[in-house]
């Protein structure tokens, strides 16, 4: 078998990091870039600070700051006029996910005309041309949208989330700096941190994992399972700097082999009743594991071992509730909500829910093969 991985250029980290930003954008010899971010990050005095550093380095900058949590099709379109009125030979994102996704979006629509519909982008297009060069810095620690080859767009008018794949998409550089994520509200970090404990542990039960990406995903399985509720909880430094290093080596990993149903079931969600994508994955991610245990119970038992519980003299069966239960009770200590019907979902939905993600690109990959009865049963358990 011939496995490929796909990184980022060039990556920084540690705290303080940011300030490599117009440096890089010096020596690389841009003029003028756009900088894709969020209304509520705009008010921040972090993003002046990064606006500062690109003033500083000679570089003329552009902001386009509507993009909403589940980014649209407009959201792209419009980000992507501002692009070309100003004809910017760069795109500088500072955000969560939502952010660099529209980014990404705006960076290869930039180049590859034709796809300016952005529903064009859907699945796994092989685009002609690579995007606008784009540098990511993540101000959540849960996507790890900054070193991935995908990104989700919200089509409004089909109601779906379009789930994209393109090599072409990676930014050319990304700076993880613990200072952008040090002050995230607590519901953010518990649900972005959560959406990176499903990456972890998706991506290493995926039909593609291998050797390489099996190492990332047990490692930040671990960092995230003993660091994420100090970090949203308590602020800790330590925890914060470590969970921001934790969802970028789960983003080294399942970039490179694919996800499951959980987030084929998250982006239905997402798509339906525009719920906050980190939330539905910690709401449904217990119990899709319980319905994929029995598929790969060595999985889970190595699983086990990087959460640190001891699981030596059970069977298998009790290793995955072992599982289950070790994260219900991590979302529980994070005040995330637990079922479905607490944050507003019509229970009636859920068959056209489960029709739509059972067609979702995440679907494949989901070690336990699965029909729509199956994911009608995993929602009504979790709602």
């Amino acid at each position: 078998m011939i496995n490929r991985i796909t990184l980022n250029e060039t990556s920084y980290f540690g705290r303080g990091s940011c300030d490599k930003l117009g440096e890089e954008l010096k020596n690389r010899n841009y003029h003028k870039v756009l900088v894709v971010t969020d209304y509520n990050l705009i008010k921040n005095f972090l993003i002046k600070k990064i606006i500062n550093i690109i003033d500083k380095a000679g570089i003329a900058s552009f902001i386009y700051n509507h993009v909403k949590p589940n980014p649209t099709i407009k959201n792209v379109q419009d980000g992507l006029t501002i692009a070309e009125i100003n004809n910017v030979d760069a795109i500088v994102a500072v955000g969560g996910g939502s952010v660099i996704d529209t980014a990404k979006a705006i960076s290869i629509a930039m180049t590859n005309s034709e796809h300016s519909d952005i529903v064009s982008l859907e699945g796994e297009v092989k685009t002609r041309n690579k995007g606008l060069p784009l540098f990511a810095l993540p101000t959540t620690s849960g996507t790890a949208a900054e070193v991935t080859i995908n990104y989700v767009i919200t089509d409004e008018l089909r109601m779906k989330k379009m789930v994209c794949v393109d090599v072409h998409d990676i930014p050319i550089c990304s700076i993880i700096d613990p200072d952008l994520m040090q002050e995230m509200p607590q519901s953010l970090a518990a649900t972005t941190g959560m959406d990176a404990l499903t990456h972890a542990m998706e991506g290493y039960i995926t039909k593609e994992a291998w050797l390489i990406p099996d190492m990332f995903h047990i490692n930040a399985m671990s960092l995230i399972y003993k660091n994420l509720a100090k970090a949203a909880n308590e602020k800790d430094e330590i925890a914060v700097e470590k969970m921001a290093y934790a969802q970028y080596i789960a983003g080294m990993g399942f970039s490179n082999v694919g996800l499951g149903i959980v987030h084929s079931m998250a982006h239905s969600l997402g798509a339906y009743f525009d719920t906050p994508h980190g939330l539905a994955n910690a709401i449904l991610l217990p119990h899709v594991m319980r319905f994929n245990g029995q598929s790969c119970p060595d999985l889970f038992r190595n699983m086990a071992k990087a959460f640190g519980i001891n699981v030596e003299a059970l069977n298998d069966h009790d290793v995955v509730e072992q599982i289950v239960e070790a994260i219900q009770q991590l979302s529980k200590t994070l005040n995330i909500p637990q079922r479905l019907r607490d944050i507003g979902i019509n229970k009636e939905m859920i068959p056209q829910l489960a029709n739509q993600a059972i067609n979702d690109p995440c679907t494949p990959g989901n070690p336990r093969k699965v029909t729509v009865d199956d994911l009608i049963n995993i929602y009504n358990q979790a709602y």
